[in-house]
């Protein structure tokens, strides 16, 4: 709902107006929540897969990296977010753009750290920094691609980069991986936690408004983490309690390039090349969206390309200090939309809290205590939201018998990989761990379908028989 009270209507379509300093804080920190919880859970989901330790009973081998890729994670959200609301050059669209850490790229980053601990750090970060900069060159000629990626192909990589992780969210709603051959593992005290956040999270998303509807998630955890301390899920006390983590922590760390050393992985650059389409494609469509509820126009090519180019150079600044790939907000463009301030000013208030967040390890060190079961809950209705995004763009399909085909081989041959990667065992080791991402597979096979089969291949589908010919 536009609020009146903070500018008149064509000041609020104005993305150069500032409404105040004192109206700017509340609005950027709005920004803030909508895409705390999303923003840092990319960092924890690769740090549980590379086995850095979790939660309050982590082992201290892991615990000082962990917190280090959340605290990155903040850090670079902020930076690549004032790359897109103040602009350097023809870098960034100079709107209210929300940048944050991509989902999209999970899949192809956890076949890569699978349980190699520290050691495959080098080789991902010099993947986010090379993928970054093809990212950026994409936005030369982002315009001229946009034609193989219809809503067929964009909407089904979408859901596939939803199923799978999905089973992330379920096992870590059960006690995580670590402990899925112990007793406690799926027990009723661990589904409380994660039943906690989902129950809170959609009562407040439904039956609230305003902040607390737009917090729904954040305030869900909250929940959770009560709801963890109340039975005993959570230590104070010990080398590995809550006190001991956020106290070791130091109130300020400046970000470290290199941290993780430099490897080449033709594994890791060809799987973030690659993703970089599917990126690009998705923040065209933030960026749209964003002109179209904010200012009721349609972004100018100018705006686009500059967006692109900054989400490719925030991703590759960030993977040279140990970084993830970062992307637009999709969940930001439907608060611009509900407020109706298009200011980005607002949203470079709220980037600069995120920076400030990102330069003291000790708010890294506090969600570091949040048990995995907790985060199992946020993550359900999360991941849960990425495929119901991808079932949406789905719907502006033409569901003929040619695009149901594409659908079905795709999803079959990529969804089918994942499950079973040991089907492609005997394949070199780069194309077996972009094979069994499952995401790419799908998404080669989906654009390659699209541009060779004819466009008239058209016709109702016969659910019992249809592709024999009968129709």
């Amino acid at each position: 709902m536009t609020d009146n009270s903070i500018g008149t209507p064509e000041q609020l379509r104005d993305p150069d107006y500032f409404p105040g300093i004192a109206k700017a804080v509340p609005l950027g920190i709005q920004h803030v929540l909508a895409m705390f919880v999303s923003n840092v859970t990319p960092a924890i989901i690769i740090s549980g897969a590379a086995g850095f330790g979790f939660g309050s009973d982590a082992g201290a081998l892991g615990f000082p990296d962990m917190t280090y890729l959340i605290q990155m994670s903040m850090l670079f959200a902020g930076i690549a977010t004032l790359f897109q609301t103040i602009g350097m050059g023809p870098v960034g669209a100079r709107l209210p753009i929300v940048q944050g850490t991509s989902f999209a790229f999970i899949p192809i980053m956890i076949p890569l750290v699978a349980g190699k601990g520290v050691e495959a750090m080098p080789a991902l970060f010099t993947g986010v920094l090379i993928g970054g900069l093809f990212h950026a060159l994409l936005g030369t000629v982002i315009g001229k691609i946009r034609f193989a990626l219809p809503p067929l192909v964009t909407g089904l990589v979408v859901v596939m980069i939803g199923l799978a992780l999905v089973k992330v969210g379920i096992q870590y709603a059960a006690g995580g991986v670590p402990a899925v051959n112990s007793p406690e593992y799926g027990s009723l005290l661990n589904w409380g936690a994660a039943g906690t956040v989902i129950i809170v999270t959609l009562a407040l998303k439904f039956f609230a408004k305003g902040m607390l509807s737009i917090s729904a998630v954040i305030i869900g955890l909250i929940a959770g983490y009560i709801y963890a301390l109340i039975f005993g899920m959570i230590s104070f006390g010990g080398d590995f309690g809550i006190a001991a983590k956020v106290s070791n922590a130091a109130t300020f760390a400046a970000p470290m390039p290199f941290k993780y050393g430099f490897e080449f992985s033709a594994a890791a650059v060809i799987g973030f090349c690659m993703m970089a389409f599917v990126s690009a494609i998705e923040t065209v469509g933030d960026v749209s969206g964003i002109t179209k509820g904010g200012a009721g126009r349609e972004a100018t090519d100018k705006e686009i390309q500059g967006a692109t180019f900054a989400d490719g150079f925030g991703t590759a600044i960030a993977g040279i200090f140990g970084g993830f790939p970062n992307t637009s907000f999709s969940q930001n463009v439907g608060l611009i939309a509900m407020t109706g301030v298009m200011s980005r000013h607002v949203v470079t208030v709220g980037a600069i809290f995120l920076i400030i967040c990102g330069l003291v390890p000790k708010v890294g060190a506090i969600i570091n205590t949040i048990p995995i079961e907790v985060l199992g809950g946020g993550v359900i209705v999360m991941f849960g939201m990425v495929v119901a995004a991808g079932v949406s763009m789905l719907s502006e399909v033409d569901w003929n018998r040619r695009n149901m085909v594409i659908f079905a081989i795709a999803l079959s041959i990529g969804l089918g990989l994942q499950l079973e990667p040991k089907a492609v065992q005997y394949l070199p080791d780069t194309l077996r761990i972009l094979m069994t991402s499952g995401l790419l597979p799908s998404a080669f096979i989906a654009i390659v379908l699209n541009l060779v089969l004819p466009k008239d291949l058209d016709g109702s589908p016969d659910i019992a028989g249809g592709l024999s010919g009968d129709k």
